[in-house]
């Protein structure tokens, strides 16, 4: 019997301590996904009958996203270099390319000992939203805010805080880092008091321009079939480059038939007019959305050579 009753308690004492492994694994999952932005307080949101769409055919793609938040992937302290990287998935302002242009990007950097975070930005909405084509420069300069509010916390230095944006992700990434010192909102909390400038940016396969080297679905899904000029050069980030403007990685393949290499040849002469720090890497071949390019021996190279790069910014 006393045999039974200890086996008994030692079987409990395992369930005991396995529920509560789990519970906090749990909270700790939950932790990692934060909101950029109160519920009621979201800028330029409209009510609306749209709901957040998850579509996994190879990739997750997510669209209608109607509550933005940044997902946050941490290095082991003991490897963390304190820099972090926000990472904006592309998709032509339609859908977000969400594990192959981001939770995968953010493993990667992990691997590096830097801190990748995921931003799950509002895609343009007449429906749901009101000057859609400001709604991902406001969550871009938001989740920035976010992340160098939350330094501390995720231990990261608050000076060395860059971004990486893939195609239309790129696109977005260039604007913030041109507009970031632009008000598109209004302040709503103490986050906002912290500065929106990316300390460095890396765009890969970037939309830059919206003139004649544009993709057209990015154009169209911001700002419209028709928008007005001023509007086309607010938005082609190569005309919009300034002396403040952070330092620059990009990389792109020469036959990418989806958004011309020219978009990254244009922003790398501006920034080069400007005296901006810039460094460039254009492949002879990878077509368009390779993210990682682990297939490709000479092509997955832009990974290490980000890494170099970001390293050489100390």
């Amino acid at each position: 019997m006393g045999l039974r009753l200890n086996r008994y308690l030692d079987i409990m004492r395992y369930v005991q301590l396995l529920l509560v492994f789990l519970i906090s694994s749990h909270i700790m999952a939950q932790d990692t996904i934060m909101p950029l932005w109160p519920k009621d307080k979201i800028p330029n949101r409209i009510e609306s009958d749209e709901k957040e769409e998850h579509n996994r055919n190879g990739i997750l793609r997510i669209s209608k996203v109607q509550e933005p938040t940044i997902e946050v992937y941490l290095p082991a302290k003991s490897n963390a270099t304190k820099e972090a990287v926000l990472i904006f998935p592309g998709g032509g302002y339609g859908i977000l390319a969400y594990d192959w242009e981001g939770t995968d990007i953010a493993k990667f950097l992990n691997g590096k000992g830097i801190a990748g975070i995921i931003v799950k930005y509002r895609l343009p909405s007449s429906k749901s939203q009101k000057d859609k084509h400001n709604v991902p420069l406001i969550d871009a300069q938001r989740a920035l805010r976010l992340v160098r509010s939350r330094a501390e916390d995720f231990h990261i230095d608050i000076k060395k805080i860059g971004i990486l944006g893939f195609s239309a992700g790129g696109h977005l990434a260039s604007t913030l880092g041109t507009h970031f010192d632009e008000k598109v909102y209004e302040p709503i909390d103490e986050v906002d008091k912290e500065s929106a400038r990316p300390d460095f940016m890396a765009l890969g396969y970037p939309v830059i321009s919206f003139g004649n080297m544009t993709h057209g679905s990015s154009k169209k899904n911001l700002i419209g079939e028709n928008p007005r000029p001023e509007m086309v050069d607010y938005f082609s980030s190569e005309k919009q480059v300034t002396e403040n403007t952070p330092p620059t990685f990009l990389f792109h393949a020469t036959d990418d038939k989806a958004v011309p290499v020219e978009n990254s040849l244009l922003f790398y002469q501006a920034l080069k007019d400007k005296g901006v720090l810039a460094t460039m890497h254009i492949y002879p071949k990878g077509g368009h959305g390779f993210s990682l390019a682990r297939n490709d021996a000479h092509l997955r190279g832009w990974t290490e050579r980000m890494f170099e790069w970001i390293q050489s910014l100390n």
